[in-house]
């Protein structure tokens, strides 16, 4: 079969079938109904053995739109007098036969739990998405709805940290291609789902130390994990009762923001010390503090315990 493309002029006159149309627009949209979680259901309970539909909502499925309409629906239930539960869906539907989207009732069997989705992508049967679950009971007069919406989501975007959507869709997510990183709007906030800082190199000499093994840290998807380097004392003895910079500092983009963070360290002799790493809210914020310590003379040690991580 010869290669072609649709609408063109020199395919079927430009005309496209129901088929064509499907295959060109299934991915025009995500399959599901306009809206979020936060708005009102769009299955319902309606009197007796009816569900009701919400009006003015709209969706899409395979491409093809569809709305509830002004007055929006309502569907019966069957009754049930099988001795067992029967759940049923109420399904948003594409029927190929005559190409509509309906949302429908489709029935489940009793005692044997929620039928399963139609999604047939051929050119004919049905696709369908789930809208509610309704449980009947042996002999019910009324129905339980559960919400099932499947919701059309919103696309990733390329942007820069200054260029993001300032109007962004619940769920949508922007991808910074300055900072390598990508960033989830929540409704509230920007979220970052993936970053990676690479390795950050967090020396910060002072004269009272040498520094024997580099300091440095990584950012993975809002964590933060630290390796402490090695340290020499230069400077005179420190005595147990001081506490010390040490010759790291951490940058204020990787501070936790209200928690200081706390490290074991050997020190020459096989003795042990505390080392205290302040966050943004203290008063010496990112600064790596050496506390709880021996006696520390002239060019002896301090080796930081490493896997030192926290949230930001």
């Amino acid at each position: 079969m010869a290669q072609a493309s649709w609408p063109s002029p020199g395919h079927n006159a430009r005309a496209v079938t129901d088929v064509e149309y499907e295959r060109m627009a299934a991915r025009f949209s995500d399959n599901g109904v306009y809206g979020t979680p936060a708005d009102a259901a769009v299955v319902s309970p309606g009197v007796g053995l009816n569900v009701t539909i919400r009006a003015n909502v709209y969706g899409s499925v395979r491409g093809h739109g569809w709305t509830s309409g002004a007055d929006g629906d309502t569907l019966p239930i069957d009754p049930n007098s099988s001795g067992q539960t029967r759940i049923d869906r109420i399904v948003l539907r594409l029927t190929r036969a005559d190409w509509t989207v309906r949302a429908v009732v489709k029935p489940g069997t009793p005692g044997a739990g929620v039928p399963s989705l139609s999604q047939s992508t051929g050119d004919t049967g049905t696709y369908e998405i789930p809208l509610a679950e309704a449980r009947l009971l042996n002999g019910a007069t009324s129905v339980t709805v559960t919400r099932k919406e499947l919701y059309v989501g919103s696309r990733s975007r390329p942007c820069t940290s200054s260029t993001r959507n300032p109007v962004p869709m619940v769920s949508e997510i922007n991808y910074e291609t300055d900072t390598k990183r990508a960033m989830l709007w929540t409704g509230t906030s920007w979220e970052a789902i993936f970053e990676d800082s690479g390795v950050v190199n967090i020396n910060n000499p002072n004269s009272a130390w040498s520094i024997e093994t580099d300091s440095v840290l990584e950012k993975r998807n809002g964590s933060v994990h630290v390796r402490l380097g090695s340290f020499k004392r230069t400077a005179g003895s420190l005595s147990a009762s001081s506490e010390s910079r040490l010759p790291v500092l951490i940058p204020s983009d990787y501070r936790h923001p209200t928690r200081d963070q706390y490290a074991l360290a050997y020190c020459t002799g096989v003795e042990v010390a505390r080392i205290i790493i302040y966050s943004a809210a203290s008063d010496q914020p990112g600064q790596v503090v050496l506390a709880n310590h021996p006696t520390i003379a002239t060019g002896e040690f301090v080796l930081p315990a490493s896997g030192l991580s926290w949230v930001v």
